[in-house]
């Protein structure tokens, strides 16, 4: 029996209870089929009002943006989300009110660019419940879900009002009598992670850096992957050891090129700072802001009209250069 020293105020979203998890685990397909369809499809198969979110990748890198424009557009609502390292699909998100709960560890700012003025605004309404959490919590929480367990210790949060804003646990440790963090486990209903390639099944792999995405695949209930390239099986088979995501933890996979514009891909196109920064400067008018939503959104079709409206081949064709001179200064 653990003793309780402190314990946050903030509520928790999900529940923590491992043996409901892995009940839901225990009967989840894991049959080796085609599970490639449209983004539409997959948002409207897997995404639902109410549902817990979480989106993948870092900041503004490898994030599935298609996914949360069209997560905007068929208009969901009430669904809680996983502010984890949460810049520009946060922005995309809160610009459609899609969430009214939010783990909070890195939401409304988009790092270097500055603070999204609408997520702001948002984020002060009202219109949303919080928990606290950093980057690190957020992880081990994940961590804790993917292991099975519904708690993981550490060392984080404490003596923070952080702490205190959270829903985390403080507890002395039974072997030494050390005070520990305790972080409830976090499985989301449905999680979107968007790769650099992908076979049919689900088979995934990401060039770079993960992050949390493989904690994240694991501890998810629901699981979109959408790719830069669908590769033949064959290649998955050839090298295995490159799968970071195997299939059997995959519901639908989304062919969707450019698929983190205007953000960052590794290795593929560097982020359209251009676009970034008319997002921003637009939000800043509220009835402005709306008019962008309508034309670069809700009566987009699908995402590759969108990127037709941001420059199309040519722009992402730049974005490319720029990519692979970065890489090729960092191989000096």
């Amino acid at each position: 029996m653990f003793e309780v020293v402190a314990e946050g105020e903030g509520p928790l979203f999900m529940s923590p209870d491992a043996d409901k998890a892995r009940d839901f685990f225990r009967h989840k397909e894991r049959a080796l089929v085609n599970k490639v369809m449209s983004v539409k499809e997959a948002v409207a198969l897997y995404v639902h009002d109410g549902d817990y979110l979480a989106i993948g990748g870092f900041g503004a890198n490898r994030i599935p943006t298609a996914i949360c424009h069209e997560i905007v557009r068929q208009r969901r609502k009430n669904v809680a989300f996983a502010g984890h390292t949460s810049t520009h699909d946060f922005q995309i998100l809160a610009a459609g009110e899609v969430f009214d709960r939010c783990d909070i560890a890195y939401i409304v700012g988009l790092e270097a660019r500055g603070l999204s003025p609408n997520a702001r605004r948002y984020m002060e309404s009202g219109k949303v419940q919080c928990c606290e959490w950093t980057n690190y919590s957020m992880a081990l929480r994940l961590k804790a879900a993917a292991m099975g367990i519904s708690f993981i210790p550490g060392r984080n949060l404490m003596g923070t009002d952080t702490f205190k804003y959270s829903a985390a646990k403080a507890v002395k440790c039974p072997f030494t009598g050390q005070i520990y963090c305790l972080y409830p486990a976090l499985w989301p209903d449905v999680a979107a992670i968007h790769v650099h390639e992908a076979d049919i099944y689900g088979n995934a792999r990401i060039r770079g850096i993960s992050i949390a995405d493989l904690e994240l695949a694991r501890a998810s209930k629901h699981l979109i992957i959408t790719c830069e390239h669908l590769v033949h099986n064959d290649e998955i088979r050839n090298n295995p050891t490159l799968t970071t995501i195997p299939y059997y933890l995959v519901n639908a996979v989304c062919e969707v090129p450019f698929g983190s514009y205007p953000g960052n891909m590794p290795y593929e196109y560097f982020s359209d700072e251009e676009h970034l920064k008319l997002w921003m400067e637009t939000e800043k008018d509220v009835e402005k802001f709306k008019r962008f939503l309508e034309r670069y959104v809700y009566k987009t079709n699908d995402f590759s009209e969108y990127l037709e409206l941001c420059g199309g081949v040519q722009r992402i064709s730049e974005l490319r250069s720029q990519e692979l001179f970065i890489e090729l200064s960092r191989r000096g």
